[in-house]
């Protein structure tokens, strides 16, 4: 007898899952032990499934959860509706009634986790969401499975599609971040407001969830601190090319001596990084062990087969431990109690841009503000000034978050300095 599934939703994605339980359905069978069967699909509303059966579409169309959570068949509900509500309501009823669960649902995972791991824990069930970081992927189950053996000391990650499509644009092909988010938004890839992917919320919720699996502790969205890539002009831009880094909105995830940190924020990185070479919608997953040392994860961070591959895996997880007796267990089983970084031991180098007065003496002054805050000089690029005012480039050897700040308020105390931007450089 066949397992049962009740799909929530019936878009992109999870139209996706019944092609490839159909497409592999001898190797799926093989790994689960066992066929499986879309029982049910909840939908909005009567308009919806009417559209959906004269598509062609021919399951069971539902517009009352109940109809679902309520079935003693169905075993596994998976939901694919996006944002936080309703699919936190639905997923509660689902677990409560003794429902294995599956989702993407990276924004729900990372704000309301802890409560949904908890029920499900609770009631013996399963709740796994592979697809909620990097679409297609495996890397929560690389973490939580292949480097158990393992000490994860950093993990850093290119982790919104949308971003990198315009970053590269920016990048390769000299565009503004106004020409690129709009070719973004034509071509699908950006909402009609992109405020997620373009101000680094959405890669800050996937580095909560990389947080849990790399090192077993569950840091709030709230102390992830993100920083987007709106404010990158062309000039930044090229002075990255000139001094040899390519910029990339970074996810980085680390653990120091003081406790864990993680950051979403536009990032120099040596063209030689593996990270660097990351273009167009692609997501990677850079990660830096004491064992193994460095490797990285590379793939599609969206689309339909992708994340409805890493969608039916955990299917297929689930249902073979259903078939062997052993379900609920948690999917990460690493857990410690959660201790947050002191400021002072996150170091990074840094990119400062500056408009200064076009006169002699402002390198001296800016080496006086970095000197007090015991910062150094890696690199110091002045551009030709129009006799007003001119542009200083800073990249500087690494510095703490503490002193970052300092440095930042005496600047902005300088009432004839501008810091344009500043951004993390990796390396040093």
């Amino acid at each position: 007898m066949a397992i049962k599934i009740g799909l929530l939703g019936f878009g992109t994605v999870a139209s996706g899952i019944p092609f490839l339980l159909k497409e592999n359905g001898e190797k799926i069978t093989a790994a689960a032990k066992d066929d499986f069967e879309i029982a049910k699909v909840l939908v909005k509303d009567d308009e919806e499934k009417n559209r959906l059966l004269a598509a062609g579409h021919d399951y069971n169309f539902v517009t009352n959860l109940d109809a679902i959570v309520e079935d003693p068949e169905i075993d596994i509900v998976v939901e694919l509706m996006g944002r936080i509500e309703p699919a936190k309501t639905f997923i509660t009823k689902a677990l409560q009634a003794g429902k294995h669960v599956v989702s993407a649902n990276k924004d729900l995972i990372a704000t309301h986790g802890k409560e949904i791991i908890g029920l499900a824990k609770e009631k013996g069930v399963a709740f796994y969401y592979e697809a909620a970081v990097a679409g297609g992927i495996p890397i929560l189950r690389t973490l939580a499975n292949s480097l158990t053996s393992d000490k994860v000391t950093r993990i850093l990650g290119v982790l919104n599609g949308t971003s990198n499509f315009m970053m590269t644009k920016m990048v390769d092909e000299g565009w503004t971040y106004e020409d690129a988010l709009k070719t973004a938004q034509e071509l699908g890839y950006a909402e009609s407001d992109p405020t997620n992917d373009v101000e680094g919320i959405d890669a800050a919720y996937k580095a909560v969830i990389l947080s849990q699996f790399g090192f077993g502790m569950t840091i709030d969205y709230e102390d992830v601190s993100h920083q987007g890539i709106s404010t990158i002009t062309p000039d930044d831009v090229a002075v990255a090319q000139e001094l040899g880094y390519v910029i990339k909105l970074v996810g980085d995830v680390r653990e120091t001596a003081s406790g864990i940190s993680a950051q979403v924020s536009p990032t120099f990185l040596p063209k030689e990084h593996p990270l660097a070479s990351v273009n167009g919608v692609m997501n990677a997953v850079f990660v830096e062990s004491i064992g193994i040392g460095q490797s990285m994860y590379y793939g599609p961070g969206a689309g339909q087969k992708p994340t409805a591959t890493s969608v039916v895996a955990d299917i297929i997880r689930i249902g073979r431990r259903i078939v062997d007796g052993n379900v609920g267990k948690s999917f990460n089983e690493y857990h410690r109690p959660t201790q947050l970084a002191n400021p002072a031991d996150v170091k990074s180098g840094y990119y400062f841009s500056l408009s200064v007065p076009d006169k002699k003496g402002q390198i001296l002054r800016l080496a006086e503000i970095f000197n007090g805050e015991d910062v150094s000089f890696s690199q110091v690029l002045q551009q030709r000034g129009d006799g007003k005012q001119a542009k200083i480039v800073i990249v500087t050897h690494a510095l703490s978050l503490t002193q970052l700040d300092n440095v930042k308020a005496k600047l902005k105390a300088q009432s004839d300095f501008t810091l344009l931007n500043s951004f993390k450089v990796l390396g040093d």
